[in-house]
């Protein structure tokens, strides 16, 4: 996590709350957004002067405020700004004016981050400014903003900065690639030295509009620009037989191996020995006196001590094999370069319901003409755009970028018939500033141009999407701006695969985008060939099969109508670009390189191990089960699944052993597998093509009753068994049972928490069940005191989008066979598998080795307890010789009245969780991490209950408390919070359940952080201007609360405070854990504070919850919950760790869309 970028907080006593109607509130005040508001508190000026002017004395001069509600209505933020530049603050910052949308959090990170780049960007123009005669007056200075638009030099912001250079790139092809090849999509591939930029452009920039920078979220337009950690600079290792590239990276400095400053062997480096790079075109500006060479030989050394590793593992490995030569490692580590790179393109594209192969690659940046044919042929693009200045991209998209003025507020109207008047009045307001703005800076209304925008979303959820009508003009029944609901139904379908359309669309926000256009374009360089190329020299590069004669051009001498045939080298003063061979490159009218991408020359892959091959498969499997995300997000309808993305895809070998599952959600992990192997030993010979398979039990694998599985088994011609399988596990909201939501607090029985399938054939002969699923669905009902489900709609809706999910599956893999042959697809899911295991048994080896050196012995063990006194103990017997262990959870308490019962696949989920942690880096995840592992865990207990055991606590908190058991005997760490704080609300017409965070433990070398989920789930809370608009809450107080981490050598983190007022009568639900028994500390350190639930009554009485209950509450009642503290480690009066933090490898953050849906993905 990033440092805050703020030095102090304080708090404005103030408060506005959404108006109710409520008796004795008073006069509504009405927000801009049309929604009625109460005042509860003015703000304390006269309070907060005091605070203020104790900032200012301590140096303080720029101010970030932001205050709930206030993008609908702002006096009380521009009083308290008024009043900051009254005293002297020269920079203010509010909220309501960087970004006026919902959601107070993302929204106040970006008027801080305003606050913080603002007046340094101001300092750095000011500067500039001075350097010129004049100070530049009256002449037009612009900046590029990360939205891809120009802005005037004195109206230049932080907040809209960030992404400005990669942003420059964007608008470079858009403006050369895009209008040369005729409007074909492109895909811009920026490589520099540190990573790799990726977007998409198809006539119009794509923008998003709340996104992630070094952990920092922005509410501001930006250019959809995708960054994976992988350039010219990426660090390569060799792990446990794999190759890895990245995330580390040698920066510029000391830079690579051939940098001569001892830097770390790179992909740079890789390309250097291959002979892709000539180190006789690069400038004499290296080595410790910035005056020497390249230098092949560096590299060549420092790859060949990465060689040496490789070749010991396969000469002394699990499968000998013959050694690699240094070429050849060196090829590998590019081929797997190339494929992480394939990856986040695969992502964006398939993520919107486009094909990658239908797109030209647009290849800029330092790095990318190395890479740009295999990118390309790896995605089956046939044509690759390399402009003239490809290494100068981004700075020429500065000359080629529009002046861009836009204006935006919130709105909370349905769009229907009736607001379409208001709507074209506030756009036609808006569209006036813009242009208004635009004829300031000099443009003729000629050439101003304007596109209006609603962010529009289906009521009920929470996908918004910012939609222009440009391409949908206005028909009688729609605004006269156009026909926003029918651009909003395409794009929707075209993303998603379906619509809704009973449900009303609402208005969120009203944007326009002024654009004054300065009618500049790059002039055609046009050179006539005068005679065929001139070759520069010839020289040797390596490709698969071995070194071949490679002639090197000149850019500067090539011709229009020349054509080049693979391989040769192409180079100018700013780039290297390769022509592989099978590719034909040939310069265009305007001087650029174009390269038709030819089919790759047939390679033989056996069935035997290649640890190149094996790095590679380990990313296609990786990428077929983000895939299958991908779609199951694209279709699913309900918000758990397609907007909290809970949700799991998995691919599975003939054995139902998992192969590949992307790392979402932490109580999956693993998990899928047993619910698979279990479908094959108990339906046997009964499985057939067509059929497609539903489980949830318990007993089958399943985690708790809502988490429904979905397995589809793959026939293949010729083979009587399915080859593999898919399956895809979901949240469904729910499944009926005691309570809405299907996660009772107090349930004693399965049958209690919603409907049961154990083996159940969804899909029969290629026919969906619907019948037969439907009833199973509802019999619940027939239970005294339950209910059928609830929204059987969503959950027909979700299991439909899981089966296409898993059909998304079947056929990415069938591809792959198609590829590579059965045999040796169904060899590398092993060759995978087995990797994982050898990491698991290298760690569990060096952490025997370092108890023996140590004198101690090779068992380890651990105990602790659930609030009610049930014991989990766990006895690790360590086998050193082996790297295996046997994890014994022998005298764990027996099963529970009650649902803290732990399925066996809880228990698995969280071991296997682990073991990934103990490792200490990222490994496949599959069934190899436990392949070293032998589990015994007794019949009956808490961890492997009958199956008509109540479980839905056990998968929420239990599963918690099996992971403190396992690090705690390991001391990897102290205990952190070990509970979700599950809460429910809800009455006739409303439900909701939230997660709360608290403490993690700390360890040796760090303090536990304070307020975050640890383990098991991490959860997002609800934005608290989105819990207070749709849910009759106030929220009171959400805080750290200070002083619950343990202390120690190490200090836990804290846990949080949070009260809830209710406005309406409502049944609230509790469900937490360690009321009564604290997290543990470690190697002396103190344990962190329990929690503890309190519920307010109106009258003033005091009431303490329990850990687990259910209670009627009305309006004016508080729910106060303060959750546990995490645990110190090390003795606390040992000597204070001195500030800071190690050093840690530098490795370029990610960022864009991608990155987004995965982060999401994994805070579930």
């Amino acid at each position: 996590m990033p440092e805050v970028l703020y030095e102090e907080v304080l708090e404005v006593d103030e408060r506005v709350v959404l108006y109710r109607g409520e008796p004795g509130t008073g006069t509504p005040v009405k927000g801009c957004t049309g929604d009625l508001l109460e005042v509860q508190q003015p703000v304390d000026l006269g309070g907060l002067r005091g605070k203020l002017e104790g900032l200012l004395s301590r140096g303080i001069r720029s101010l970030a405020v932001v205050l709930m509600h206030s993008y609908t209505w702002a006096q009380h933020e521009q009083q308290v700004g008024a009043l900051a530049r009254e005293l002297g603050f020269t920079h203010v910052s509010l909220s309501s004016e960087a970004m006026p949308m919902v959601r107070i959090v993302p929204r106040g990170h970006t008027a801080c981050a305003d606050a913080y780049l603002t007046p340094t960007i101001q300092r750095y123009v000011q500067g500039f400014r001075r350097g010129f005669q004049g100070q530049l007056k009256d002449v037009q200075v612009l900046f590029m903003r990360s939205d891809g638009g120009l802005a005037p030099m004195d109206s230049f912001s932080g907040s809209r900065a960030v992404l400005s250079g990669p942003a420059g790139g964007v608008v470079g092809y858009s403006a050369t690639t895009y209008r040369v090849e005729g409007g074909q999509p492109v895909i811009g591939f920026d490589m520099g030295g540190t990573s790799t930029d990726v977007s998409r452009y198809a006539g119009e920039f794509e923008h998003v509009f709340e996104a992630s920078t070094a952990g920092v979220t922005l509410q501001a337009p930006q250019l959809d620009i995708n960054t994976v950690a992988a350039g010219g600079g990426s660090r390569l290792f060799f792990r446990s037989g794999l190759f890895v590239v990245g995330p580390e990276s040698a920066g510029a400095h000391p830079g690579p191996a051939c940098y001569r400053k001892g830097g770390p062997v790179t992909v740079t480096d890789a390309n250097l020995v291959l002979g892709r790079l000539l180190p006789a075109s690069f400038p004499c500006i290296f080595g410790p006196g910035e005056d020497q060479p390249l230098s092949p030989e560096a590299s060549r050394k420092a790859l060949e001590a990465v060689a040496v590793e490789v070749n010991s593992f396969l000469t002394n490995g699990p499968c000998p094999a013959s050694p690699l030569s240094l070429e050849e490692v060196a090829m590998g580590f590019v081929r797997v370069a190339n494929e992480a790179m394939c990856r986040p393109i695969r992502a964006l594209t398939q993520a919107r319901g486009h094909d990658p192969s239908a797109h030209v690659l647009a290849c800029f940046g330092g790095a990318g003409g190395q890479h740009a044919c295999a990118i390309a042929r790896a995605l089956g693009m046939d044509t690759v755009h390399i402009h003239r200045h490809s290494g100068l991209l981004s700075a020429l998209g500065l000359a080629l970028a529009d002046v861009v003025h836009e204006a935006q507020e919130p709105c909370s109207l349905p769009y229907v018939p009736e607001t379409f008047v208001q709507l074209d009045q506030r756009l036609s307001r808006l569209e006036e500033q813009c242009v208004d703005a635009l004829r300031a800076q000099g443009f003729p209304r000629s050439q101003i141009s304007t596109e209006s925008f609603l962010h529009l979303r289906y009521q009920g959820t929470d996908c918004a999407l910012m939609v222009s009508a440009h391409q949908h003009p206005a028909t009688a029944r729609s605004p006269r701006a156009g026909d926003f609901g029918a651009a909003f139904v395409e794009r929707y379908m075209r993303e998603f695969g379906f619509i809704i359309p009973e449900r009303p669309v609402v208005v969120d926000d009203v944007r326009v985008r002024g654009t004054g256009r300065s009618g500049l374009r790059l002039e055609d360089a046009t050179k006539a060939q005068t005679g065929p190329p001139r070759v520069d020299k010839m020289t040797q590069c390596y490709f698969e099969g071995g070194y071949q004669e490679t002639p090197v051009y000149l850019l500067g001498e090539l011709g229009y109508g020349h054509k080049l045939q693979g391989p040769c080298l192409v180079i100018d003063s700013n780039s290297t670009i390769l022509v592989e061979p099978g590719c034909q490159a040939e310069v265009t009218e305007t001087g650029d390189i174009r390269i038709s991408v030819g089919a790759e020359a047939p390679s033989t892959v056996g069935a035997q191990l290649d640890p190149i091959q094996l790095s590679i498969f380990s990313h296609r499997f990786m990428s077929i089960a983000e895939q299958m995300g991908r779609i199951l997000q694209r279709t699913a309808i309900s918000t758990n699944i397609k907007e909290r993305l809970d949700f799991s895809c998995a691919l599975f070998g003939p054995d139902g052993g998992l192969v590949s599952n992307a790392p979402h959600i932490p109580v999956h992990l693993g998990a899928m597998q047993e619910t698979v192997q279990f479908q094959i030993q108990h339906l046997g010979a009964d499985l057939h093509p067509g059929d497609v398979l539903l489980s949830n039990h318990p007993s089958a694998g399943g985690s708790h009753l809502p988490d429904l599985t979905v397995i589809t088994p793959v026939f293949w011609p010729g083979q009587t068994r399915p080859v593999f399988y898919v399956a895809s596990r979901g949240h469904h909201a729910d499944i009926g049972g005691i309570t809405p939501g299907s996660m009772p607090p107090h349930s004693t029985t399965l049958q209690q928490e919603g409907a049961v399938f154990l083996s159940f054939k969804l899909v029969q002969g290629g026919v969906f069940q619907e019948e037969a699923v439907t009833e199973a669905l509802r019999a619940p009902g027939k239970i005294p005191g339950c209910s059928g489900t609830r929204n059987l709609h969503d959950n027909l809706s979700d299991l439909r989008a899981q089966v296409a999910a898993n059909q998304k599956g079947i056929q990415l893999v069938g591809e792959l066979i198609g590829q590579y042959s059965l045999d040796v697809v169904q060899a590398y899911m092993g060759h995978i598998q087995a990797n994982a295991e050898l990491a698991v048994r290298d760690m569990l080896r060096a952490f025997g080795t370092s108890r023996q050196a140590r004198g101690l012995p090779l068992e380890v063990s651990a105990e602790d307890h659930m609030d009610d006194g049930s014991p989990i103990r766990l006895r690790v017997q360590i086998n050193l010789s082996q790297g295996s262990a046997v994890f014994d959870f022998s005298g764990t308490g027996p099963e529970v009245f009650g649902n803290l019962n732990a399925p066996r696949a809880i228990t698995l989920s969280a071991l296997i969780y682990c073991l990934r942690c103990l490792v200490g880096r990222d490994i496949p995840l599959n069934q190899g991490c436990l392949a070293p592992v032998r589990v015994v865990i007794p019949r009956g207990s808490i961890l492997d209950p009958s199956p008509e055991a109540a479980v839905v606590g056990g998968n929420v908190l239990t599963s918690q408390r099996v992971v403190d058991v396992i690090l705690g005997a390991f001391g990897a760490c102290a205990a952190s919070q070990g509970c979700m704080n599950n809460v429910t609300l809800g009455n006739d017409h409303m439900g909701y359940y939230e997660t709360v965070a608290g403490g993690a433990g700390a360890g040796p070398g760090w303090h536990g952080r304070s307020g975050v989920h640890s383990h098991m789930t991490n959860t997002r809370i609800t934005d608290p201007e989105i819990l207070e608009s749709r849910y009759p809450v106030i929220l009171r107080r959400f805080e750290l609360r200070l002083g619950s981490g343990g202390r120690g050598r190490f200090r836990g983190g804290d846990g949080v405070v949070r009260e809830l007022l209710f406005r309406e009568e409502a049944l609230l639900s509790v469900l937490t854990e360690r009321r009564a028994f604290q997290p543990y500390g470690l190697r002396g350190g103190e344990p962190g504070a329990r929690g503890l639930n309190l519920l307010i009554r109106k009258d003033g009485r005091t009431v303490n919850l329990g850990g687990k209950t259910s209670v009627s509450v009305y309006p004016g009642d508080v729910f106060c919950l303060h959750t546990p503290g995490g645990g110190g480690y090390g003795d606390p009066e040992d000597p204070a760790p001195p500030p800071g933090s190690p050093p840690q490898p530098l490795a370029f953050p990610e960022r864009g869309s991608v990155y987004e849906y995965r982060r999401a993905q994994e805070a579930v």
